[in-house]
């Protein structure tokens, strides 16, 4: 049952200077929405997300596990629930990492783009998607290249907007001048950032905000760390647990600043995830972050970090402090 109230929840920021709002929170589906997870499950995560006032669904050709298993039951529960409310919904997917045999199967030919949003849109039983990303710089192709094969995309209908990931501040800016030229509405870049990884702030934020393109924060919660998952140890349905994209030494590494972060946030009413979130989004080049959930409460906490105040210049400097151990109780 879709919610009458939906979008009493959220907040939506515009998208760099284009006319597209984003909700301040969306929902990646990175991990545990592939078919090696469960199928009821991830219905109802986008169910519930979507009753919340989360309209944009973030995807990759690549996302499952195994690959494109995530497109699939996206596809699945919009067709079963999300049809009639399809010009209420943001959908994007990407292009760029290893998908399928043979030299064509991954990076940012055009042979490539074009081949795998195909694959997508089939795989979602969608006819369009809103945003189709270039996922990540290839480089030995030109960035030409890549930015005709997304400008092809809008003009066969295949997308309404488009967005590239995992540029640096130069290749953007080369990218958003060709788009420019070309009139192709390019909004958004995606990139990791959050209070253990800030290296946007060398000069990727400014560049986005030069290029009138919004900013959308991937691994706002680093993983999880970012949370009180890994306060005490690591859960055996972690990803940690797993050893493959977080590591316990990972862990290990941050505990300290971890433990100083939770306990600045519970001073506050708050939790430890809300302080992550409401941090990377004080910045008002950040469009929206974009989170993994493996269940329905993780998205009702990053809901919450919208009701978060403010965060002043002395709370900031603490948390400044906290992260370089320069803190002391």
């Amino acid at each position: 049952m879709i919610s009458s109230n939906r979008y009493d929840n959220n907040i939506y920021n515009r998208c760099g200077k284009s006319g597209l709002l984003l909700p301040k929170v969306s929902l990646g589906l990175w991990h545990n929405f592939g078919s090696d997870d469960s199928y009821t499950n991830a219905e109802a995560m986008i169910l519930h997300a979507f009753n919340k006032g989360i309209t944009h669904f973030d995807l990759a050709n690549n996302y499952g596990p195994p690959p494109g298993s995530a497109e699939i039951t996206f596809g699945k529960i919009f067709k079963e629930h999300l049809t009639s409310y399809r010009d209420e919904l943001i959908v994007s997917s990407k292009a760029g990492y290893n998908m399928w045999e043979g030299p064509y199967g991954e990076w940012g030919s055009r042979k490539h783009i074009l081949s795998s949003c195909d694959q997508s849109l089939k795989r979602t039983g969608l006819d369009y998607f809103d945003i189709f990303y270039h996922h990540r710089p290839d480089p030995n192709t030109p960035i030409e290249e890549s930015v005709l094969a997304l400008d092809h995309l809008v003009k066969q209908g295949k997308a309404l907007y488009v967005g590239i990931s995992n540029y640096d501040a130069d290749e953007m800016l080369y990218a958003a001048s060709i788009m420019r030229d070309l009139k192709t509405p390019f909004v958004i870049h995606q990139g990791k950032y959050s209070l253990l990884e800030r290296s946007p702030e060398k000069g990727l934020l400014k560049a986005c905000d030069q290029a009138g393109v919004g900013y959308i924060a991937f691994s706002p919660l680093a993983q999880g760390l970012l949370t009180d998952k890994y306060l005490k140890e690591i859960p055996d349905d972690s990803r940690a647990s797993k050893e493959v994209f977080l590591k316990s030494k990972d862990i290990s590494a941050v505990r300290t600043k971890l433990f100083k972060l939770n306990d600045f946030s519970k001073e506050r009413g708050f939790k430890l995830v809300n302080l992550a979130l409401a941090w990377v989004l004080r910045d008002k080049r950040v469009t929206s972050v974009l989170i993994g959930a493996s269940k329905i409460s993780q998205i009702d906490d990053a809901i919450r970090s919208l009701d978060v105040p403010k965060l002043d210049i002395m709370e900031l400097n603490l948390i400044d402090e906290i992260l370089t151990d320069k803190y002391r109780v």
